[in-house]
């Protein structure tokens, strides 16, 4: 054996006591640090001796640890997903996984080859069908890593590594089931906002919404506290009258302005380009913190004397808007994670995840795979201006008032 297949022997051998001792010591910040000496160890521009050194390193660090007195070996449940799971009845499975057992097998199906990649050490993956099973329930449920990692029978430090391969596998797919409506989609779209609430020319909801988050690291925490007082990540979507997401924008700290979070958002390159994006002179509807444009309408700010034709317009206005309620409240109660407060450290990770939840959510809702859910309250936007055509939208939403059917209200 020569040297150059000495050192990469050695760099393999080296790094499976590293993992070994990090899944002992049951450590999701040491994984972390796995993560970046083993894409060093194996870049092709590293040097073999420095990278030898290094790994030397780690799994010393990591042996000691081991030796720093008796480790805990914590008790792990044997037989979950390979007999337990299979004996549930499909109510029973959606119970726990928040989709039925066929959904699960489309899901599957589509993320196999992504979850099966081999990774650079030869070491076997855990098996597709378990890591999608773990990070739907991590998803569905407020329970914490060590929980999830005992129930699967797998080390914490493995249990985030799943979670993060699974969120990334559907962050791939996410063109594939988020998409802006356009051609038949989006005179269906329309057509059915209009028949559901009068509002005509309606090609999505557009609302915002914030995720709790564990506290942030020190330095940055004030900038993810939102005006409510707990940190958060912000999250803007669009959705269709059936509560299908078409746009999902997420990763501001919890601190920055509606408006910065909207002017960065696709949505406003949209708006700018509407012979694409809003065929047939279509618009979203919002609340009245967004500002009136020719393609996105919100109601007349309620001052007490509105007209009879004003009301008539907010209420169809707002018969349609409640579709982004809507479509939060079932997003937030299929995956509890992101209702209650997610359980993740590294914030780089998080809007990854969240659109994650959102492909899945996506699915299960054209599948008709639906859960029981109460419309999110309204959290309200400060206010959103968006930029240019500010009269011609308010002559737009004069005339849209003027056609209107008047309905009972």
């Amino acid at each position: 054996m020569d040297n150059l297949e000495m050192n990469e022997f050695s760099k393999l051998a080296l790094l499976q006591v590293v993992k070994t001792a990090l899944d002992s010591l049951d450590s999701s910040s040491d994984e972390e640090d796995l993560e970046t000496l083993q894409k060093s160890m194996f870049s092709s521009s590293s040097s073999s001796e420095d990278d030898l050194e290094q790994v030397r390193k780690a799994a010393g660090a990591a042996l000691l640890g081991e030796l720093r007195g008796p480790q805990i070996k914590r008790p792990r449940i044997e037989g979950f997903v390979e007999n337990t799971i299979p004996r549930y009845s499909p109510e029973e499975f959606k119970s726990h996984f928040r989709l039925y057992p066929a959904t699960f097998e489309y899901v599957l199906e589509l993320l196999e080859p992504r979850l099966s990649r081999q990774g650079q050490t030869g070491r076997p993956q855990t098996p597709a069908r378990t890591q999608l099973l773990m990070a739907l329930w991590m998803m569905a449920t407020p329970d914490c890593y060590r929980s999830v990692s005992t129930k699967f029978n797998i080390g914490k430090a493995t249990s985030i590594r799943v979670m993060r391969r699974v969120a990334k596998a559907l962050h791939e797919i996410a063109p594939r089931f988020i998409q802006w409506p356009q051609g038949e989609r989006a005179a269906e779209v329309m057509s059915a906002f209009e028949r559901n609430s009068a509002f005509p020319g309606v090609i999505g909801a557009i609302d915002g919404t914030h995720v709790e988050i564990l506290n942030p690291p020190d330095d940055v925490h004030q900038a993810y506290v939102n005006r409510k007082g707990y940190p958060s990540i912000q999250l803007q979507a669009v959705c269709t009258h059936d509560l299908i997401f078409t746009s999902v924008y997420a990763g501001h700290a919890g601190s920055v302005h509606d408006a910065r979070v909207f002017r960065l958002s696709p949505v406003a390159q949209f708006v700018g380009n509407p012979n694409i994006y809003f065929p047939n002179d279509s618009h979203i509807v919002g609340d009245a913190a967004y500002g009136i444009h020719p393609h996105i309408m919100v109601p007349f700010k309620d001052n007490h004397h509105l007209s009879a034709r004003q009301k008539n317009f907010n209420y169809c206005l707002s018969s349609a808007r409640v579709s982004i309620e809507r479509a939060f409240g079932l997003w937030k109660a299929r995956w509890r994670s992101v209702l209650d407060c997610l359980p993740m450290v590294k914030i780089e990770k998080i809007p990854e995840y969240l659109v994650a939840t959102m492909v899945l959510h996506n699915i299960c809702v054209m599948r008709d795979d639906m859960v029981e859910f109460e419309p999110l309250p309204f959290e309200g936007n400060r206010g959103i201006l968006v930029a240019g055509h500010a009269i011609e939208g308010g002559l737009k939403r004069q005339r849209l008032m003027n056609t209107l059917i008047m309905r009972d209200n």
